[in-house]
Formats: C-alpha cells, sequence, structure tokens
C-alpha cells in the first residue's frame, strides 16, 4: 500500500463523497475513483459502500481508517523528524499517560526544556494503560507514563519520585464523608465505579481481604472526569486516585483515602532500542537531570 493512496483512502472517509475528496485532493473524479478500486483489489476487501449521495465505510474500512492514520501520522513524524534543523533544536516529543498527578513533574521537565529549546513541542496523548501502551508499541508515543502495577519488562523505564494514593470520590452529602478515612468493610454492598485497570490489579483486590467477595461494581470507568459526573449525579462511589477531581470549594464532592492506607508508585517507559529523535533524547536527558537533582536534595 502507498502512503499516497491511504491519503486519498483517508479524504473519502473524511469528506464521505468521492467528488469532494477529489477537490480537496486536487485529483480528477476518475483517477480517485481507480485508485480506491485498485486498493480494494490488493486487500480483497469491499471497504466502501457507495450511495446515491455518499459513500460510507464498510467493517473492514473502518478498520483500515483507524491503521491508515497510525501509519500517515507515523510516516509524517518521521518525515518532521528528519527535517528538523541541525542549528536551531526543534521537533515533536510524544507523550501519553493516565490521569495522574504525576504528570506535574513532566509539565516540569517540558518547562525546564523548552526553556533552552522553545522550538521543541510536546504532544499528550491521555488514556488507560492499555490505550497508552497500544500506541507506544506502534510508535505513536516516545513515553508512556503508567501507573503500577503493570507489566512493564518489554521496556526501558523509571520510576518516577511520586505516588497517588488510593481512595473514594463521594458525594459531600454521602453517609462515609463523615469519616476521616475509608475502611473496606465501609464498601460492602455499596454501589461502586471503578477503574477498568484498576479492577485487574491483584493489590486493591488485596486491600478488601475478606470483603472482595461483596464488592458491588456497577460501573467501570477509564477516566475519572466523566465518572465523577456519575458520582455527583447519585451513580455510587467511585475508587479513584486523589487529586483528580476538584474536591475544594463550592464542590459537590469529596474524597477520603483508603484505610489502610494504599499508594500506587509510577513510572515512565519507553520501547527498548528506541528510534529517538533529538527532540525525545533532550526530554530524556532532561527528565534524567531533574531526577538527579531531586535525589541529591
Amino acid at each position: 500500500m502507498e502512503l499516497r493512496v491511504l491519503r486519498y483512502f483517508l479524504a473519502v472517509a473524511r469528506e464521505e463523497t468521492i467528488s469532494g475528496a477529489a477537490e480537496s485532493l486536487h485529483v480528477t473524479q476518475p483517477t480517485l475513483s481507480r485508485q480506491l478500486m485498485e486498493l480494494e483489489e490488493q486487500l480483497g476487501k469491499k471497504l466502501f459502500i457507495r450511495g446515491s449521495r455518499r459513500v460510507t465505510l464498510t467493517d473492514e474500512g473502518a478498520f483500515l481508517r483507524k491503521r491508515a492514520q497510525e501509519i500517515i501520522d507515523l510516516a509524517d513524524r518521521t518525515e518532521a523528524d528528519f527535517k528538523t534543523s541541525d542549528v536551531i533544536v526543534g521537533g515533536d516529543v510524544y507523550i501519553g499517560g493516565g490521569e495522574t498527578e504525576a504528570m506535574r513533574l513532566i509539565a516540569r521537565v517540558i518547562r525546564k526544556m523548552r526553556e533552552r529549546y522553545p522550538n521543541i513541542r510536546v504532544h499528550l496523548f491521555s488514556g488507560n494503560a492499555e490505550a497508552v501502551t497500544e500506541r507506544l508499541d506502534r510508535g505513536l508515543l516516545d513515553f508512556g507514563v503508567l501507573i503500577e502495577p503493570g507489566d512493564i519488562t518489554k521496556y526501558d523505564y523509571m520510576r518516577l519520585p511520586a505516588a497517588d494514593t488510593w481512595g473514594v470520590l463521594m458525594r459531600r452529602d454521602s453517609p462515609l464523608a463523615v469519616l476521616p478515612a475509608i475502611e473496606a468493610e465501609a464498601l460492602r454492598g455499596l454501589p461502586l465505579l471503578c477503574s477498568r485497570q484498576a479492577l485487574g490489579q491483584n493489590e486493591l483486590s488485596g486491600w478488601f481481604g475478606s470483603a472482595a467477595d461483596k464488592v458491588n461494581v456497577v460501573m467501570t470507568y477509564n477516566l475519572i472526569y466523566n465518572a465523577a459526573l456519575m458520582v455527583e449525579e447519585g451513580i455510587g462511589y467511585a475508587l479513584c486516585l486523589d487529586r483528580l477531581v476538584n474536591t475544594t470549594g463550592d464542590s459537590a464532592l469529596c474524597f477520603r483515602p483508603l484505610k489502610p492506607r494504599l499508594e500506587a508508585h509510577l513510572d515512565i517507559v519507553w520501547k527498548k532500542h528506541p528510534a529517538f529523535s533529538r527532540a525525545s533524547e533532550i526530554f530524556l536527558k532532561q527528565l534524567q537531570a531533574l531526577l538527579t537533582e531531586d535525589d541529591g536534595e
């Protein structure tokens, strides 16, 4: 498959008409139609359903759209890395991570790096561990910030000097809000919202102990923002990490840590033997320098 043809395919998927895509690509409609037919023949799959007014993607077409966009993004990024000037250091750094206060440390690194290299751009991707590692493995991210525990053996990594605290997000008028900390027995039978990643963590299930068989998970989430709205509307109590939702001032929500205390440590990971751009190398060196400074304090 040629990159040019994949760009043609993505344009048709975006415009939903051959004519609109041809106009945006500055090619003739017959040329575009022929390229798409040859792509379908090459793959042995029908990619479009051609209607009277618009074209829609088949299931195979929807799958190719996702893969094609990843391929084009990676190709464009590689070309941009090669075009970066040797005199003026610039380029792009791609970082993924879940919702965690540890991203403040990453922000400090980025700020210091851009003070010296203002032409470096940083692209942040927010997602759970599965989404981050998938993009990392595909070469769409340079670094990923992951919450322990997790399988990081296939990556190079550094542990970050930060830890998040597990607890319960609840309405301020909840009966549990009067408690300074929440024990497992207090959650027995209550409707809980829990991240999909956390459900698979033995550490969290171990914290519940004998109450684990009475855990009543009524909803799962991958990022806390929408889960916090569910809590505010009275769906239940969310197991989450501290300092991710504003619980100060007039907020209807409050956070209580677990008892005994349960912390989640964090790592920043990257692929072994990476083909780093100069910008990514600078970010890693800046991070290592900052962590060394913190160790010396």
